[in-house]
């Protein structure tokens, strides 16, 4: 029923808007000229009549097209008018708003109050885009903001500690702790550059990259157990469990760029469990799809901040304890799309988090 009515309604809108196309309005007017024009011309012809200004029927032939063309004359001239308002005026307003787009401003929009379907249709277009425009210049200015601070930080401190060293040759004031503390501090910050550097490049690589290439058949469940190998050292030195549940599944895809995936998701399960805790990871196949979970026993995330993880920079550690940039999640998300599947997320505060991936066996 409610279908039904959707449908009627949206074929009522279709035919009011077919009849507000600039061709109907044209079509409108030009039958509007003439049928006011025959009218005009037999007015004035009965009105000359009745005046006897019309000597003879013989001059009939001679007097309407005069009379005709006059009158499409001044109707046209009128109605002109009329028609340079409802087109010209709306058309002066979107160049002005053209205007304000060029020097900056994404804020200005357009009335889409007009009874002409093509310039109601032109000018909600304009306003999508200002919409686009608008937010890509907000998200523009938020990344280079905090692209300048995850940079301008480490760089800080380097120089810092730097100059620390710096005094201390010819002062001799720094313990050999002391100085070592130092050298650890700028080798540590200076890898953190690194990284960042690294993940911005990949994560644009990813970002611009709208076809897979380099696919290639690899064993899902053993490009996972590597992962888990290369991160051993991570996952010893919090003493964190990890257990793994998984079916040996054939996958086609980039190896390399799903690898990444696996890294910065395992990577992130162990860092965040604490130490002591427990990483579990799945691996499933089913019907179309093969599923993947990897969760922790971690002290989980804020409802606030679950739905801004995928985004560039944004870390649920506002103090920056954590060693970490914020591109991971954003890496994680790129790759997700570029596969064709489904990533989502589960977390409790002091539950713990889960990711679970949805991959496509079939390519889409």
């Amino acid at each position: 029923m409610k279908n039904s009515l959707k449908e009627k309604a949206h074929k009522t809108k279709s035919r009011i808007h077919s009849f507000r196309s600039l061709r109907t309005v044209y079509t409108l007017l030009v039958l509007l000229i003439l049928v006011s024009a025959g009218f005009i011309t037999a007015s004035v012809y009965i009105i000359l009549y009745t005046l006897d200004f019309i000597p003879s029927a013989a001059l009939t032939p001679l007097i309407l097209p005069v009379i005709m063309l006059f009158s499409c004359m001044i109707i046209g001239t009128i109605l002109a008018l009329f028609v340079g308002k409802l087109f010209i005026d709306p058309l002066r307003q979107l160049i002005a708003a053209n205007e304000e787009i060029r020097h900056g401003n994404f804020k200005v929009r357009m009335s889409e109050h007009t009874i002409i379907g093509e310039l109601n249709n032109l000018m909600n277009s304009f306003n999508s885009m200002a919409d686009e425009l608008e937010a890509t210049e907000l998200f523009r200015n938020d990344f280079i903001n905090s692209f300048s601070h995850e940079f301008k930080t480490p760089i800080v401190s380097i120089r810092g500690f730097a100059r620390q060293l710096q005094k201390d040759n010819d002062l001799h004031l720094l313990s050999d702790e002391q100085r070592k503390e130092y050298t650890d501090i700028i080798a540590y910050e200076s890898d953190r550059l690194a990284r960042l550097s690294s993940n911005i490049l990949m994560l644009t690589k990813f970002e611009n990259q709208q076809i897979v290439t380099d696919k290639t058949e690899f064993y899902l469940d053993e490009q996972i157990r590597r992962i888990v190998l290369l991160l051993e050292k991570q996952w010893t030195a919090a003493e964190v469990e990890i257990e793994l549940d998984l079916d040996e599944i054939k996958y086609s895809f980039n190896e390399e760029m799903l690898s990444q995936m696996w890294l910065n998701l395992i990577g992130n399960a162990i860092k965040f469990s604490g130490k002591g805790g427990k990483v579990t990871v799945s691996c499933k196949k089913k019907k179309d799809f093969i599923y993947v979970e990897i969760g922790d026993n971690g002290e989980g995330i804020s409802k606030e901040s679950l739905h801004k993880i995928f985004e560039k920079f944004y870390q649920c550690d506002t103090s920056h304890k954590s060693n970490g940039n914020g591109l991971g999640l954003a890496i994680v998300k790129r790759i997700a799309e570029l596969a064709n599947a489904e990533i989502t997320v589960k977390s409790e505060a002091g539950a713990g988090t889960t990711f679970y991936v949805n991959l496509p066996t079939i390519e889409t």
